[in-house]
């Protein structure tokens, strides 16, 4: 019998490789730089013709399926995770990395069905590492199976976070505060790739211990939340219950002890939903 997803997820690979490609292109070349809610949140050509790419591509071989896109939600068009099969899609998750020239930026490409994620894709293109996992099929970088970290004392840990581009000066305090509040606990050290994928996907690896963040969108850590997972780790909302792919909101953690603690630190703050009606 043929496997559907199986199909689906490898299709997802090779336009997340050849999507690469194009991103390292447009690193050699000049680039229009755009953007969308303020000046710091950034938009390029580039994104704009991944994206495109890859939905051409994808209703080509499954004209049925749905899709979330960043630069389409960006557009107008709805953010709304049905039953239908969808295609959740970051083109550059990392844009401000990719305008700066720094070298952390990733092709993200996750795939839910009945509303749950059943695989991600996640190709960090500059540093030609693809990250892919299947639900209950394990989670792999290049092939090489991915193990979450077994670390479970938190002054042991790496943090990772990010600042986002709210620049309001309420949120930036919260901000800053939540790191002044776990940097104290104490921890080893606090990281950021700029790439909420791509710091999903560390916890992956196990070389940092957790990953939160207020204000990412669903595009940004649907394909690594199934990295995440099949690696052994835990995925939380910021109060403790189960992660809401709609919330703008995440814990990503090796184990739930980690992430627990997290969640006794972190004051959440409000962030628009992504199925908010437009």
């Amino acid at each position: 019998m043929t496997d559907l997803w199986q199909e689906a997820m490898d299709h997802a690979v090779a336009v997340a490789r050849k999507a690469g490609e194009i991103v390292r292109d447009a690193l050699q070349n000049d680039m229009k730089i755009m953007c969308k809610s303020s000046s710091v949140d950034l938009v390029t050509k580039t994104d704009q013709k991944v994206e495109q790419l890859i939905i051409a591509s994808v209703k080509e071989k499954f004209p049925s399926h749905g899709f979330i896109g960043e630069e389409s939600v960006a557009a107008g068009q709805p953010c709304i995770l049905s039953d239908n099969p969808t295609w959740i899609v970051d083109p550059v998750d990392g844009t401000t990395n990719f305008v700066h020239g720094y070298p952390f930026v990733a092709v993200c490409i996750g795939f839910a069905v009945n509303k749950t994620l059943e695989f991600g894709v996640v190709y960090s293109c500059i540093e030609d590492k693809m990250y892919t996992a299947r639900r209950g099929k394990g989670a792999f970088c290049n092939g090489e199976p991915l193990q979450v970290s077994d670390q479970k004392e938190i002054n042991q840990s790496l943090i990772a976070t990010e600042f986002g581009s709210n620049r309001d000066p309420e949120v930036v305090d919260k901000i800053f505060s939540n790191m002044r509040k776990i940097l104290c606990l104490p921890v080893h050290g606090m990281r950021g790739a700029g790439s909420a994928a791509i710091n999903m996907c560390l916890v992956a690896s196990g070389c940092v211990e957790a990953y939160y963040e207020i204000g990412i969108h669903c595009w940004d850590v649907a394909a690594a939340a199934v990295i995440v997972e099949e690696a052994g780790g835990v995925l939380m909302d910021l109060e403790g219950g189960p992660m809401d792919l709609m919330s703008r909101r995440i814990i990503a953690a090796n184990n739930q002890t980690i992430a627990e603690r997290i969640v006794k630190e972190i004051e959440a703050y409000p962030a628009v939903r992504d199925d908010a009606p437009l």
